[in-house]
C-alpha cells in the first residue's frame, strides 16, 4: 500500500471512529433524555399521587379521633373532605396506571378503602347514639382495616420506588456504557494518531528533512528551522540554477554552430581569396585604363558603370569573407565613444541625406575615454546605421543615445542605443539576424551584424536588439568601462 493510501486509510478511519462515537453519544443522549422523561412524567407522577392518596388516608383517621375526643361535628366534615380528596386520588392514580399490577393494587386498596369507611361510619353511629362502649370495641377492629389499606397504600407507592429504582440502574449501565464506548474511541483515536504521526515522522517528515538538507545550498534549513520553506528554497535554486544551465547550454550550442560556420567560411575564404581577388584586381585595372583612353556613348557609359559597380560589388563580398574568416585583431586607444559616434555621422553625411534619414544625437555629457579599437567601432557602428537607412525606403529618423549605466556582472558600462522609426523586425526573424550568411536582401552576404557581434564581443561587450510595434528597430551597444577605462 502506498504511502497516500496509509495516511488517507487513516485519516479515514479517524473520522469515521470520531463520526460513529458522536452519533453513539448522540444516540445514547436520546435514550438518557427517554428515560429521564419516563420518570418524570409517568413514574414520579405516580409516585406523588401513591403520596397524596397516603396522606390524604392518614388524615381522615385523625379527624375522626379528634371527634371522639371533644364532639365537635366540624372534624366530622374535615373528615368527609378529605374522603372526596382520597376518592379523587384514587381515580387520578387509576389514571396514571399502566401496568396491571398497579390496576388491582389500586381496585385492592379501593375494595379495602370502602370497607374502612362503611366500618367507620358504624362506629360514627355507635358514638352519635351514646353506644360508646359498643363503638369502641367496633373501633378496635377498625384499626385493622385502617392499618390494612395503609399497608396496600405503601405497597402501591413502593411500585413506583421499584420502578424509579430500575431506571436508576439502567441509567447507571448506559452510562457505565457510554463511559466504555468512549473511552476505547479515546484509546484507538489515539492509537491511531500515534501510527499516523510515526508515519508523518518516519515516510514525510524525515525524508522531506533530508532532502531539504542535500538541497540547501545556502543552510536554510539550520537559519529557519522549517524543512519545508527550507526544501522550497532548495527547489527553487535548483531550478534556478538549471534554468540558467539550459541557458547556457543553448548559449554554447548557438556558439558551437557559428564556430563550426565561421571555421568553415574560414576555410572557404582561404582557400578563394587569392583566386578570386588577384584576377579580380586586374580586371578592375584594366577597367580603368579603358574608362581613361575609351570614348565611350551614353549607352556604352552606362554598361560600363554597371560593370565596375558589380565587380566593385564582388570585391565587397570578397572583402567581407576575409574579415568573417579571420578574428578582429583590436588595435587599442584611449578614444571616447562620443567621438566614433561623431565621426561616423560625419562620414556618412552623404548616404544619409541620399536616403532622405535624418539623425539626432541625445547626450547629456561627453563618454569617458576608454582603450577600444575606433576603426572597429565605428565599422558597427556604420553597419547598424546603414542597414536603418536601407529599411526606411522613404526616410526616416535615427536617434543614437549616449548613456552610462551600471550592471552587476560588468560593472560600469558605456550603452549606445541606435533607435529608427521604420517598419522594424519581423519577430519570427529577430533572433536570426546575428547568425552568419542570414541576410533579407537581394544583394546582402548576411555577414554584417555577425562580424559586428564579434567586435563588440571582442571589447567584453554585447549586442542586443529590441523592437516595439510601432517603433521600429532599436540596437543596443553594451561595453564595459573597466578593463578599457583610460
Amino acid at each position: 500500500m502506498s504511502l497516500r493510501s496509509r495516511i488517507f486509510l487513516i485519516i479515514s478511519t479517524l473520522v469515521i471512529i470520531t463520526i460513529v462515537g458522536a452519533l453513539v453519544m448522540v444516540g445514547y443522549t436520546y435514550r438518557m433524555e427517554g428515560l429521564l422523561t419516563r420518570v418524570v412524567d409517568e413514574y414520579m407522577g405516580g409516585l406523588q399521587a401513591a403520596e397524596s392518596l397516603e396522606l390524604a388516608f392518614v388524615n381522615q383517621k385523625g379527624f375522626v379521633s379528634y371527634y371522639f375526643m371533644d364532639g365537635d361535628p366540624n372534624w366530622l366534615l374535615q373528615m368527609e373532605r378529605y374522603r372526596h380528596i382520597f376518592r379523587d386520588e384514587i381515580k387520578k392514580s387509576k389514571r396514571l396506571a399502566t401496568t396491571v399490577e398497579e390496576k388491582k393494587a389500586l381496585d385492592l386498596i379501593e375494595s379495602k378503602y370502602i370497607q374502612y369507611v362503611t366500618s367507620k361510619d358504624k362506629v360514627i353511629d355507635l358514638y352519635k347514639s351514646g353506644e360508646r362502649e359498643t363503638g369502641s370495641k367496633l373501633h378496635e377492629k377498625v384499626r385493622e382495616h385502617f392499618f390494612n389499606v395503609l399497608k396496600l397504600c405503601d405497597v402501591y407507592k413502593h411500585l413506583f420506588r421499584e420502578k424509579v429504582q430500575k431506571v436508576k440502574e439502567q441509567s447507571l449501565v448506559q452510562a457505565g456504557k457510554l463511559r466504555i464506548i468512549a473511552g476505547s474511541a479515546v484509546l484507538t483515536v489515539l492509537f491511531l494518531a500515534i501510527i499516523l504521526i510515526f508515519f508523518l515522522i518516519h515516510d514525510i517528515l524525515e525524508p522531506v528533512r533530508r532532502l531539504a538538507l542535500e538541497t540547501d545550498r545556502k543552510n536554510g534549513t539550520q537559519k529557519t528551522g522549517d524543512e519545508i520553506k527550507a526544501l522550497s528554497l532548495g527547489v527553487h535554486d535548483l531550478i534556478k540554477e538549471y534554468d540558467q544551465t539550459q541557458s547556457e547550454l543553448e548559449k554554447s550550442r548557438e556558439y558551437l554552430l557559428q564556430s563550426e560556420k565561421m571555421a568553415l567560411v574560414g576555410k572557404l575564404a582561404a582557400g578563394t581569396s587569392h583566386s578570386i581577388r588577384n584576377p579580380l584586381t586586374s580586371v578592375k585595372m584594366r577597367l580603368f585604363s579603358l574608362s581613361r583612353s575609351l570614348h565611350l556613348d551614353g549607352d556604352q557609359k552606362e554598361d560600363f558603370d554597371v560593370i565596375s559597380k558589380e565587380i566593385g560589388h564582388i570585391d565587397n563580398i570578397v572583402q567581407n569573407f576575409l574579415e568573417f574568416s579571420r578574428p578582429p585583431r583590436l588595435e587599442l586607444q584611449s578614444v571616447s565613444l562620443s567621438d566614433i559616434v561623431d565621426l561616423t555621422v560625419q562620414l556618412l553625411r552623404h548616404r544619409l541625406e541620399s536616403y532622405e534619414v535624418s539623425v539626432t544625437i541625445q547626450r547629456s555629457k561627453k563618454l569617458p575615454e576608454i582603450q577600444a579599437d575606433p576603426e572597429q567601432l565605428k565599422e558597427v557602428l556604420v553597419n547598424i546605421v546603414v542597414n536603418a537607412c536601407e529599411a526606411m525606403e522613404n526616410g526616416g529618423t535615427i536617434v543614437l543615445r549616449e548613456e552610462e549605466g551600471f550592471i552587476e556582472s560588468l560593472g560600469r558600462v558605456i550603452i549606445i542605443s541606435i533607435n529608427d522609426n521604420g517598419p522594424g523586425i519581423p519577430e519570427d526573424i529577430l533572433k536570426k539576424i546575428f547568425e552568419p550568411f542570414f541576410t533579407t536582401k537581394e544583394e546582402g552576404t548576411g555577414l554584417g551584424l555577425s562580424i559586428a557581434t564579434r567586435i563588440i564581443e571582442e571589447h567584453r561587450g554585447w549586442l542586443d536588439v529590441k523592437f516595439e510595434e510601432g517603433q521600429g528597430a532599436r540596437f543596443i551597444i553594451t561595453i564595459p568601462i573597466k578593463g578599457f577605462e583610460f
